[in-house]
């Protein structure tokens, strides 16, 4: 076969395959719309990445690191439901093996994940060359971050004393 034939061959077989994903597509309808949901993978996924996220900022122990994911839990439901799509989607890419692998250099599961290698993956995905990983990396920082701050036991660490009093 020569190199010629082999690309026109290559280039009909792309077209195949986009257009039957087309087809099914049309075919299917576009998928409902759902609320995201925490499963034990994204959960798993959540706890390894919310410590080197927040530093020394997140006080130790099992009760802030679960009212922390909690709390992105509730902001994650907060959003509009195409956008808990996207960030379903995020957690599902996390959650599957090959991809965790790949896409974020954590080999095992979340459980095992080293707290240093995942910070390293975090900021892999934080100066990363393409925008999608920047952007998945701005979600869960912003999940991350805007949950911990908006939660009233957080404050106090920062020195924030809350809301000032409405004046009447």
């Amino acid at each position: 076969m020569r190199r010629r034939s082999f690309f026109k061959l290559g280039l009909l077989g792309a077209c195949t395959v986009a257009a039957g994903g087309a087809v099914y597509r049309l075919a299917r309808g576009p998928a409902p719309l759902r609320r995201f949901k925490l499963d034990g993978e994204a959960r798993a996924a959540l706890a390894a990445i919310v410590p080197p996220m927040l530093g020394s900022a997140l006080p130790p122990g099992a009760p802030a690191l679960a009212r922390s994911i909690d709390g992105v839990r509730t902001a994650i439901h907060g959003l509009p439901l195409a956008q808990q799509g996207e960030v379903q989607d995020l957690f599902g890419l996390l959650a599957l093996a090959p991809a965790r692998r790949f896409v974020a250099g954590v080999e095992g599961g979340w459980q095992n994940a080293d707290p240093r290698q995942v910070a390293a993956f975090l900021q892999n995905w934080r100066l990363h060359r393409l925008a999608t990983l920047q952007t998945a990396y701005l979600a869960l920082h912003d999940l991350i971050l805007g949950a911990w701050y908006a939660d009233s036991a957080s404050w106090a660490v920062i020195g924030y004393p809350g809301p000032l009093p409405e004046l009447s």
